[in-house]
């Protein structure tokens, strides 16, 4: 075959022409053969063959079986009904399940009958379903027509309207092939085809499109799974290797007086033993001659900042500066002030830099970064701006990283000569699995422990008719001096229907909790900023009892006599939101509480979104819940995420063939890095070729 067929623009094709060219590339992205090959089936209709339970494959495919119904029962669930049969052929059982119309299935269903049941296959442990299948007598079905196992492909209106049909995509798919005489070249080595037992690339390609059986679209699907997710982590942990090899970092050998002071006199508490695993790692990159690249993942409150100061003390034993990053000014001044307090009077030179500081206060500062004066900058965006150069930074920390993009991290780059060790920390909990792909490039630390003396915060779902036991729950809490958040959702597109959620709350609570005895703090997106920090203030000083708010207070505001956070409709917040307000409250030594405020009609997926936060307060089980219920691409922000990308694979479904992909491709780029050797010289060749198209998205810089 000719290697560059599969370049071939598409409306080359037999029966494409520019027409139906154009709606392809616009509807599909479709441009070239290659992407057209790439096009793969959502799924099969198996009309053709009878499966015998016994053969029966978990490949996510329609397929259909004879047997008969022996038994029917109404199972209860957590949320309403299923009606449950158990349908049996020779070979086994397995079940057949309705949530729905359960009257009419019940009265219709003829026991002891062969039927032909059609559906898709789920396994749950080691027995096979099929939800909502077509049902038809045998003795009918004998009548009608057979098709054979069919694909079926991403379509849009679009396409139905120009009249490419489903139909219409196979016989593309079929030319195609016939043009290629379905010989593609293979892009694994034999090691790997071997102890994978994989089928051959174009043995899985022609059986992803035209599958012979149930078995052979299985062995297909894991095939090219496993290899888009290979591709994308030889790329990431290539980069990474890369990155140690090549980006000289600047080295720290000491740890000297600052650090040792620190530890020694200024430390509040003692360092939990995940903050010591972590101050470890860390210090090992530091002193590893290679820039360091870390993430620093820890939930609210699990003490990130104080790990951060310790890295800035190591920079400065070394003769270098630091700065904090952080992406709003309430959070740049609530670091500055947190940080100067730890350190007392150890004779650290820190300024802060945000929006607000006035220009004299900048000059000053400007000259004092330059020549070395200032050993610690905490701020905003406003750090990244070209006026603003240090003398030697040797170590950058950015807060709440998925709020800066990555060109603004490159800035921090150009700082220096040689580049800042990196450190990135985020108490949004990504679960294992995404950060896998999206940061396979960065090395990841967790804090994965409270401090002592931390009380887990009780979390409880109540519906908008208990309201007078909430607030005399809030009024009790605020007699023992307390302090309560109530967070109304904020919904983009009706900004004025917001406004009217939150002042209705405001009147309501102003009545419950009348003045003199009661202050009330009210911060929304419509206030000026200079308003919003006054309130803030009133309530950080213990002047106000109360804040209404609606999420400004997300990130960051540290209010340890704050004790209750009450969250109106909880049911339309997202689970990271939902687990991110609740950890405002329970920065003190009290017990803390976070009650969910929801109507009585909840759809399905709110229900295990406030069931999962009463559930738990681990930050990376919450996030496991919400990337099953969102996916991966709203989880991280489509733009950031490039794992919409995937053609096949699903980083959730298929976590266990990620984890596979990972470890083949450690152990290649462990053994043959520049991929010389002669076996490896169809992955080189394959990933070459992928990254002269941008196939593979360069994920995260």
């Amino acid at each position: 075959m000719n290697p560059n067929f599969l370049q071939t623009p598409i409306p080359y094709l037999k029966g494409v022409g520019p027409n139906r060219a154009d709606v392809l590339r616009t509807e599909l992205g479709i441009e070239t053969y290659r992407d057209l090959l790439h096009l793969f089936p959502n799924r099969y209709l198996d009309r053709t063959s009878y499966y015998k339970i016994n053969q029966l494959q978990p490949s996510g495919a329609d397929v259909q079986i004879v047997g008969k119904i022996v038994h029917i029962k109404t199972v209860e669930q957590k949320r309403g009904k299923r009606l449950v049969a158990t349908f049996v052929d020779e070979t086994g059982q397995m079940e057949l399940v309705w949530f729905r119309s359960h009257k009419w299935i019940r009265e219709n269903l003829k026991l002891n009958e062969p039927y032909v049941v059609f559906g898709r296959i789920a396994r749950y442990g080691s027995n096979f379903s099929m939800a909502h299948p077509e049902m038809e007598l045998l003795s009918e079905h004998q009548k009608g027509l057979k098709i054979a196992m069919q694909p079926i492909y991403p379509s849009t209106e679009k396409l139905s309207a120009k009249g490419i049909t489903n139909r219409v995509l196979g016989k593309m798919m079929q030319q195609l092939f016939l043009e290629s005489k379905g010989q593609f070249p293979e892009s694994l080595s034999k090691n790997i085809l071997e102890e994978l037992k994989l089928v051959s690339k174009s043995e899985a390609l022609f059986n992803i499109h035209f599958p012979k059986n149930q078995e052979l679209l299985a062995k297909s699907q894991f095939r090219l799974k496993f290899e888009e997710l290979f591709f994308v982590q030889l790329q990431l942990i290539s980069k990474k290797l890369l990155r140690k090899l090549k980006i000289k970092g600047l080295p720290f050998n000491q740890v000297g007086e600052y650090f040792n002071t620190f530890f020694q006199h200024h430390l509040p508490f003692q360092l939990t033993n995940a903050q010591k695993k972590v101050i470890k790692e860390i210090r090992t990159d530091l002193g590893s001659n290679a820039q360091m690249n870390r993430l620093l993942q820890g939930d609210v409150g699990s003490g990130k900042t104080i790990v951060a100061l310790m890295c800035m003390l190591l920079a400065m034993d070394n003769g270098f500066q630091a700065c904090l990053m952080a992406p709003t000014e309430i959070l740049a001044n609530q670091h500055y002030n947190g940080l100067k307090e730890l350190l007392g009077n150890m004779g650290v030179k820190m300024a802060l830099l945000t929006g607000s500081t006035k220009k004299s206060e900048r000059t000053l500062l400007h000259n004092q970064l330059e020549n070395g004066n200032l050993n610690i900058l905490v701020g905003t965006h406003a750090v990244l701006e070209d006026k603003v150069q240090f003398k030697n930074l040797g170590l950058a920390i950015i807060d709440e990283q998925h709020r800066f993009g990555v060109a603004q991290r490159s800035k921090l780059w150009h700082k220096n000569e040689l580049p800042p060790h990196i450190l990135v920390m985020t108490a949004t909990p990504i679960p294992r699995t995404l950060a896998m792909s999206l940061y396979g490039d960065l090395d990841i630390s967790v804090i994965d422990e409270l401090p002592p003396g931390r009380k887990p915060i009780k979390t409880v779902h109540r519906f908008d008719s208990n309201r007078l036991k909430v607030f005399q729950f809030i009024k009790d809490e605020i007699k023992k001096g307390r302090q309560v958040y109530m967070v109304y959702p904020l919904i983009q597109e009706s900004e004025a229907l917001d406004f009217k959620d939150l002042m209705d709350g405001y009147e309501s609570i102003s009545r419950d909790f009348p003045m003199p005895e009661y202050q009330i703090s009210i911060v929304h997106g419509k206030m000026k900023p200079a308003d919003k920090d006054y309130e803030m203030e009133r309530f950080v000083k213990g002047e106000t009892q109360i804040m209404v708010a609606t999420t400004v207070i997300e990130v960051g505001v540290n209010v340890p006599n704050a004790s209750v956070m009450i969250i109106e409709s909880a049911e339309r917040f997202g689970l990271s939101q939902l687990h991110q307000l609740r950890g405002r409250v329970g920065r003190g030594a009290e017990q803390s509480f976070c009650i969910l405020m929801t109507g009585s009609k909840l759809s399905e997926e709110a229900k295990t979104r406030l069931q999962t936060m009463v559930q738990t307060n681990d930050g990376f089980e919450i996030a496991e819940v919400d990337l099953k219920l969102r996916g991966p691409g709203d989880l991280m922000g489509t733009q950031q995420s490039g794992l919409l990308h995937l053609k096949i694979a699903d980083i959730v479904k298929d976590n266990q063939i990620l984890k596979t992909a990972r470890y083949h491709a450690l152990q290649l780029l462990k053994e043959d890095p520049r991929l010389e050797k002669e076996e490896n010289l169809p992955i080189l060749y394959a990933y070459s070729k992928m990254m002269q198209n941008k196939e593979i998205w360069g994920y995260i810089s």
